[in-house]
């Protein structure tokens, strides 16, 4: 089984990273957000749980909750408010807007990993049977049942392999293929395929999805990854 990927959004820098780490030694893959500008930025399906301050810039935690329920890609994400806001009136208010859970700071660090394992194992296998339908990031989309990729309203058109290349990569944001892992998993069903038709597809792949074509990283001597 997968290890599950939370996002800590908050502004308080310490905080994040006391939490990041401690979150880390249980297992979990943690990404951190200083704003909710900043979470809202990244490709929000590829967690399975956030982990949501609600005082900060311009974007509060609460907005971003209302945002996310709105979205019928993100709005099966469990989230859990972590705030200094601890009346009865702002809890009322996390939960009617779609929050799982509030935990009202100071806390203690076992109180939020008890919190998480309880919510993830509520809601765990409503995720699993979530079939996506889209993966996107920024202006970047990808149509999974059309098998249609876009960039903004804008429709690119990619042959067969290309799509295959840019979904396996931004289904795995920052994580490196090598070459003969992305053979494996998209030119399974033939015999033989050489080294160099990998990087013509990425080549070809690059040039139509600009200004995307940058995210695509080469790693000498590992392979190719979604940079985000």
């Amino acid at each position: 089984m997968r290890p599950y990927r939370i996002l800590v959004t908050d502004d308080e820098e310490d905080l994040c990273e006391i939490l990041k780490f401690n979150l880390e030694t249980e297992g979990y893959i943690v990404d951190i957000a200083h704003s909710a500008e900043e979470a809202l930025a990244l490709n929000l399906q590829n967690y399975d749980l956030v982990l949501l301050d609600v005082m900060m810039g311009e974007i509060s935690g609460f907005m971003m909750a209302s945002i996310m329920r709105k979205s019928d890609s993100l709005k099966h994400i469990p989230i859990i408010f972590i705030t200094a806001r601890d009346s009865e009136n702002d809890m009322l208010t996390g939960f009617n807007i779609g929050g799982d859970d509030y935990i009202s700071k100071p806390f203690s660090i076992k109180e939020v990993q008890a919190r998480i394992k309880a919510l993830l194992r509520r809601t765990s296998s409503t995720i699993n049977e979530l079939p996506k339908e889209e993966i996107q990031y920024k202006t970047l989309r990808l149509d999974l049942l059309r098998k249609k990729c876009f960039i903004g309203n804008e429709e690119k058109a990619l042959t067969k392999k290309e799509f295959e290349i840019l979904r396996l990569l931004l289904t795995h944001l920052n994580q490196v293929f090598s070459r003969e892992e992305i053979l494996t998993q998209i030119w399974s069903d033939e015999t033989y395929v050489l080294d160099r038709t990998i990087d013509v597809n990425i080549t070809r792949l690059r040039k139509k999805i600009a200004p995307y074509d940058s995210c695509i990283v080469t790693r000498l001597g590992y392979g190719y990854c979604f940079e985000a």
